[in-house]
């Protein structure tokens, strides 16, 4: 852990575009009280395929037209052209965005094209060679592997190919075994990848879609915390109360081990992630959490 300890401690947050009059208002609400707690930056996921590619350009200008946050949006290769990133990044460009999240980005299912760049690290290469040091340019990390990965070796070879081809720093996907991590660190400190590597943390709040995400990118729930999220059955309070827990010690244990951060899967709900910053002492000023229905 000790390439991480020397980088500044970065916590984040990341939204998901709505599509509906009701997920705007929603998300607005979020933002605005997740902004009283400071992150340094906010990203904006982007659809599987380019599936939200408008509402994430939407939302990315409208959370730096209306506020003081740095939105972070995300770029996908799959499903997409050259000429169509390009375009992207020249609106981002144009509209003085400086920090982005480049993906490979999920297949859909019955796409025929997969686009004109097959992996991230083509991606990030693309990005630079167009845009030069433009960009703040963050990759995704995964300390369990990627689902699709050959093994565990080729796993961190492909992260060292988005470093090399000039990623500035990443963020994990969201894992409950803090080892995974430490591991995944030891491995590219071995081979000199010396980024910093923020941690995902994805807030327990229900678990039914909490197994299906898990299921779908890999993520392990351990089976401590499945069968105790499994006794709680329909008790939504106390998957909630135990999640919050849970999600603290896991923060804590991160940070005074050396991680350069968190960065919060937030779902567009704000109270979870605000819980924890209250029992990790982050709150800024009196913010308190409130606990409402998601």
């Amino acid at each position: 852990m000790e390439s991480q300890k020397k980088h500044p401690k970065v916590f984040s947050f990341e939204f998901f575009p709505a599509k509906t009059e009701q997920g705007i208002n929603k998300l607005r609400n979020t933002r605005e009280k997740l902004a009283a707690l400071k992150p340094r930056f906010v990203s904006v996921t982007f659809g599987a395929g380019g599936g939200t590619r408008e509402h994430t350009l939407e939302t990315v200008l409208e959370i730096k037209r209306e506020s003081e946050l740095i939105a972070a949006p995300h770029i996908s290769c799959i499903g997409s052209t050259k000429a169509q990133i390009l375009e992207v990044l020249n609106t981002y460009l144009d509209n003085g965005i400086r920090h982005i999240v480049a993906l490979r980005g999920d297949i859909p299912s019955g796409m025929h094209s997969i686009g004109e760049l097959r992996y991230a690290s083509e991606l990030v290469e693309f990005i630079r060679s167009k845009t030069g040091d433009h960009f703040h340019i963050e990759v995704a990390a995964y300390p369990e592997f990627h689902p699709q990965a050959y093994n565990a070796f080729s796993d961190i070879e492909h992260f060292e190919c988005k470093v090399k081809a000039g990623a500035n720093s990443a963020i994990t996907q969201y894992f409950y075994n803090a080892d995974a991590y430490f591991r995944f660190i030891d491995s590219c400190e071995s081979m000199d990848v010396n980024i910093p590597i923020v941690p995902g943390i994805m807030p327990i709040v229900n678990f039914t879609q909490l197994a299906r995400f898990s299921d779908a990118c890999g993520a392990e729930i351990p089976r401590w915390m499945r069968k105790r999220l499994e006794a709680f059955g329909d008790d939504r309070h106390s998957i909630q109360e135990f999640g919050i827990d849970v999600c603290t010690q896991l923060c804590s244990t991160l940070l005074e081990q050396g991680a350069p951060g968190l960065h919060i899967y937030t779902m567009n709900i704000a109270w979870p992630t605000i819980a924890i910053w209250k029992n990790l002492g982050l709150l800024v000023g009196d913010e308190a959490a409130t606990r409402k229905t998601a």
